[in-house]
Order: structure tokens, then C-alpha cells, then sequence
């Protein structure tokens, strides 16, 4: 074979070099990435060398050491002043530190006289003080020791703004409990909004009853630099030596709200309830996740100010194991009420006749719902809460549109809807029996919204007239309970049977009622409120006692449209379609 031209030779060895120069490129940026990769991978993923015995802080004291107290009480944030004998107030000798027993807890109650300067928004401080059994906390003590004790401060006396509830008046002006004497102030946190009330925001001082003090036992090895975020702004750290001293906790988490006694002239003497004690690391720090929980809850709007309190009040003053039983049907409560709407939703969605159900009943509960959507978005709720009591005014909406015809009238120069009941409903005597019914509720229904708007607005106070009127609607909600479920006992008694009621859905709301019944006295709830739990009870024992004395009627459609024959002829094609499938398996 002849060899190759020099045309050839000089066409392919160009292609070499480039040939050669990628390959070589390639090879140095892969030498480059991997090099970047094995220092990332060497930075993170190697193990970490231990760190040095001299990088650790330790704490100070030891376990079971025994410590001296000294609970000054001072109108001064900064306290030097340890010669004054009126200011100490409690002195507790060996303590046993991180230690859990008898000898470790100490008490104290006792009355405090406020000064003047006290009772018109002054400040109060108490300062507590920890040292070696045998030494003194006061620095200018010449057998002081700085590494053997030290101390806290913590306010007795907290600002927060008035409520807007003490800001409400009476419409009329001469209100007995319109006077600033019989107003009682309640607590709000300082994270709430005034800002859009009118004026100067007005604060009050409030004096704390209670003061729990914790040494938390903790004796880990921290890093210099390395120090939890969460327990350093806590550490108190010793300048000499680099050790911290023991976390002094200044415990307010059972201290609710409603415990807390406004600051005024009239105030002459305080109760002050002082406790000493050893607390876990864990429980400490379990403390501080839930107060942090809350506190996100009320920035985000789905926890309003005083539903922490009421959690916590479950917890101090129920019963164990009444409380244990609550959290287990709470469970329950939400699942049928899940189930009960699924089924709603269900049954409407196909529902076809409006044939003995009362069509009066689904705009009534429209028009409940509505209000108390209005109610609660003029009392500042959280917006959680607005938006499921919304999506509740929409489907009610929805079932209207469902049970009767709405229509657009253009005639006018507004556009208006119109609302036609559907042939189903108008041609049986479902109508008839629902106009009664309703006319007669209506009448009671009318004197008591009327007596007790007029209660409201002559004894309690308000926003406005705005404000009064969704109030006093919204009092009238729970009577109108009794209008959405008393038509259909009343169709049910005047036609002489219920047919087969739908159960499965009833089972549900009954459950449901039953779980109220046992939050109605677990937790505090208005007196309103508790008794419309036991209203539904009364409304479902009729309904029960209907399904016992009247005969079932098959031929008749209930109230959700469906009938006892229709079921029967299912069940029957049912079986004779298995029939068949099994005479064929059997061939």
C-alpha cells in the first residue's frame, strides 16, 4: 500500500495538536474541580478534632454546694446598697445547689407596702443574690470573693397597654357600670396593635404576685466560641477566669394574666409570694421553646393574646386525668367533624329534590354564619380564624344555591338576587309545614333579639352602635340553633314519621355534641356558649324519641332526599347481581 501523501500528513497533524490541547485542557480542569470538591468535602465531612481542654468553660460551682440567698427588693435597677436593712426581704442559708429534695425548696409570703412614687407608674426591682455558704455578695465586704457569688435583677412591676375593652362606653351615657370605678382593666400583651385606636396610647403598671426563682443545673462544657444561641443572651460569664456561674431563672410561666394587680392610689397593700428551687436543663429549656412557640403564634396571628393563658389554666387547674381523656376525644372531636362535613358537603352536592327538607333552615344558617363572620372581624381575630369562619359563609352560600334557584333581577337600577324555591319543595306539603314553623319561631325568636339588644345597650358598654348591633346578633346566634333544627322536628311530627333519618351524619354531630358536653366543663367558655352545648343534646334526644314512637315509612323521601325503597331496590339488585357472578364461577 502506498504511503500517504504529504497533502494527507499535513491535513491530519494539525488535528493531533488540537486533539492534544483538548485532552490537556480536560485533564487540568478536572484536576482543578476535583481538588475544589476534596477541599469541600475534607471541610465538612472530615471529623471534627477534638477541642482543647483550655477552649471549654466550665461552671463555677458544684453540684450540691451550699449557697446562701439574698432577695433584696429596690425602686433602683442598680442595687449597692446591701447595708440598707428594709430592703432585704428574704434570706435563705444553705441551699443545696442542683440538688432535688425538701432541704432544696424554700417559701416565703409576705405583704409589701408600695410607696407613693410605686402607685403612679413607678418601677420596682428585685435583685437576688447567690454565694458560698460563708461569704457575702456585698463587693465592698473585705472577705468578698468575685468567683464565689452572684445575682440577678429582675422587674416586680410590668407596663402593658389598657385593653380595648376598657375602652368601650355606653351608647345611652348613663350606664351603672359606665363609671371608670367599675371598669375592669384587663391585660393585654404589649405586642398588640394600638395604633389604630384614637389618642395617646394609655399604659398601666402592674405589679407581679408571684416570684419563682430556678438555678438551672447544668454543668456542660461549653465551647468559647461556641455557645448555643438560645442560652447565651443567660450566661453570666466570669471575666477572670472564663467560667460561667449558674443560670439564675427568673420563672414566670404559670404566672397567667388575670393574676397580675393594676398599680393605683387606691393600692395599700401587695401580696408577694416568693419561691425558690432547682430546675432541670430540659424543663428550662422546654420552658423558654414554648413561650417562643406563643410568641410566634401572636406575631403571625393565628394565637390571640389570653389563648396561651387559657392552655396553661387547663393545665394548673384540671384534673390529670380528666385532662388526659380531653386530648384524646379532642382527637376524635376533630375527626368527625371532618366526617360530618365530608358527608355534608356530599349529600348537598348531590342532592336533586328539596322533597321534606326545609329549605328556611339552609338561609337561616347563611345568615347566622354571616354574622358572626361580621362579629369576629370587628373584634380583631386572628386571621386563622377568619378564614374558616369565611370559607363557612361561602359554603352556606353555596347550599342556598342548591336548595332554591337564585336568580339576577336587572330591572331595577341595581342588579338584586333573587331567591326561588324549587318545584320539589313547593309541590308537597314541606312548604306548608316549614311556613309554620318558621312563622311561629320567628315570633319568639323576635322578642328575645329585641329584649336583649335592649339589656345590652342600657347595662353593658361598647364600641360603637356598629358594635352593639353584631353583638347583640351575635348573643342571638345560639337561639337561632334552635330555628335551624326545629322546622325539620316540626315537618317531621306533622307528617307522623322521619322516614329513615341519615345516621351516619347524625352519628357524627352527636359525637360531636357529646365531646362538647365534656369541654363545656373542662374549659372556660361563656355560660352562652356552654349552654347551646347542651341545647344540641336536647335537640337530638327528639330527634331520637321521633325515631322511636313514629313508624318507618319506606315510601317517603326524608329530608336529604333520599327514600327507604330506593335503598331496598339497591340492596336487591345488589344481591342478584352477586348471584349471578357466582353462577358463573360456579360454571
Amino acid at each position: 500500500m502506498a504511503p500517504p501523501t504529504a497533502a494527507a500528513q499535513g491535513g491530519q497533524a494539525p488535528q493531533g495538536r488540537q486533539q492534544q490541547q483538548q485532552q490537556g485542557g480536560f485533564g487540568l480542569t478536572g484536576i482543578i474541580r476535583i481538588a475544589v470538591f476534596w477541599y469541600f468535602a475534607s471541610k465538612f465531612f472530615s471529623p471534627k478534632k477534638p477541642t482543647e481542654p483550655s477552649a471549654l468553660i466550665n461552671n463555677l460551682f458544684q453540684k450540691g454546694q451550699q449557697l446562701d440567698m439574698w432577695l433584696y427588693i429596690s425602686e433602683r435597677e442598680k442595687f449597692n446598697d446591701f447595708g440598707r436593712e428594709s430592703a432585704l426581704v428574704w434570706h435563705e442559708t444553705n441551699i443545696p445547689y442542683a440538688v432535688w429534695g425538701p432541704e432544696s425548696t424554700r417559701t416565703l409570703t409576705l405583704k409589701y407596702h408600695p410607696s407613693e412614687a410605686l402607685k403612679n407608674n413607678g418601677s420596682l426591682y428585685a435583685h437576688v443574690f447567690f454565694a458560698h455558704s460563708g461569704y457575702s455578695p456585698d463587693p465592698s465586704d473585705p472577705e468578698y470573693q468575685p468567683q464565689a457569688a452572684f445575682g440577678r435583677t429582675h422587674p416586680v412591676v410590668i407596663y402593658l397597654p389598657k385593653s380595648k375593652a376598657d375602652k368601650k362606653k355606653s351608647l345611652l351615657g348613663n350606664s351603672p357600670d359606665s363609671t371608670e370605678g367599675q371598669a375592669t382593666s384587663k391585660v393585654v400583651d404589649d405586642t398588640e396593635d394600638d395604633s389604630k385606636d384614637e389618642g395617646p396610647v394609655e399604659w398601666v403598671s402592674y405589679w407581679k404576685p408571684n416570684i419563682t426563682i430556678n438555678l438551672v443545673a447544668d454543668f456542660t462544657q461549653y465551647p468559647k466560641t461556641g455557645i448555643p444561641p438560645n442560652i447565651a443572651p443567660y450566661m453570666n460569664i466570669d471575666p477572670f477566669t472564663g467560667n460561667y456561674y449558674p443560670t439564675v431563672f427568673f420563672n414566670e410561666f404559670w404566672l397567667l394574666r388575670d393574676k397580675l394587680i393594676a398599680l393605683n392610689e387606691t393600692v395599700t397593700e401587695l401580696p408577694l409570694n416568693l419561691e425558690v428551687g432547682p430546675i432541670s436543663m430540659t424543663k428550662w429549656q422546654l420552658f423558654m421553646q414554648i413561650d417562643q412557640s406563643f410568641q410566634i403564634h401572636r406575631n403571625y396571628g393565628s394565637m390571640l393574646e389570653g389563648e396561651a393563658d387559657e392552655l396553661k389554666r387547663v393545665f394548673l387547674e384540671g384534673n390529670p386525668y380528666l385532662l388526659g381523656v380531653t386530648m384524646i376525644v379532642s382527637l376524635l372531636h376533630s375527626v368527625f367533624d371532618f366526617l360530618a362535613f365530608k358527608n355534608d358537603i356530599q349529600f348537598w352536592n348531590k342532592n336533586k329534590s328539596m322533597e321534606g327538607l326545609s329549605a328556611k333552615t339552609v338561609v337561616v344558617s347563611f345568615i347566622c354564619q354571616l354574622i358572626i363572620f361580621l362579629y369576629l372581624l370587628d373584634n380583631d381575630t386572628s386571621w386563622m380564624i377568619l378564614a374558616s369562619s369565611g370559607i363557612g359563609v361561602v359554603i352556606e352560600f353555596w347550599k342556598i344555591g342548591k336548595a332554591m334557584r337564585i336568580e339576577i333581577d336587572r330591572t331595577g337600577k341595581i342588579p338584586m338576587l333573587r331567591l326561588r324555591d324549587r318545584e320539589s319543595y313547593v309541590r308537597n306539603k314541606t312548604k306548608e309545614y316549614d311556613d309554620i314553623a318558621m312563622k311561629y319561631l320567628s315570633y319568639v325568636l323576635f322578642l328575645l333579639v329585641v329584649g336583649f339588644s335592649i339589656y345590652s345597650l342600657m347595662y353593658e358598654r361598647h364600641k360603637s352602635w356598629y358594635s352593639w348591633i353584631l353583638s347583640s346578633l351575635t348573643s342571638c346566634v345560639y337561639m337561632f340553633g334552635f330555628i335551624m333544627m326545629c322546622p325539620q322536628l316540626f315537618i317531621n311530627y306533622k307528617l307522623k314519621s322521619v322516614a329513615h333519618l341519615p345516621w351516619r351524619q347524625m352519628t357524627y354531630k352527636f359525637l360531636n355534641t357529646i365531646i362538647d358536653d365534656l369541654f363545656a366543663f373542662v374549659i372556660k367558655m361563656p355560660t352562652l356558649h356552654r349552654l347551646s352545648v347542651f341545647r344540641d343534646d336536647l335537640i337530638f334526644l327528639i330527634y331520637l324519641y321521633q325515631r322511636w314512637i313514629y313508624p318507618v315509612d319506606k315510601k317517603r323521601v326524608n329530608e336529604f332526599g333520599f327514600g327507604g325503597e330506593e335503598d331496598d331496590q339497591a340492596v336487591e339488585s345488589s344481591e342478584v347481581v352477586a348471584a349471578k357472578e357466582e353462577e358463573k364461577k360456579t360454571n
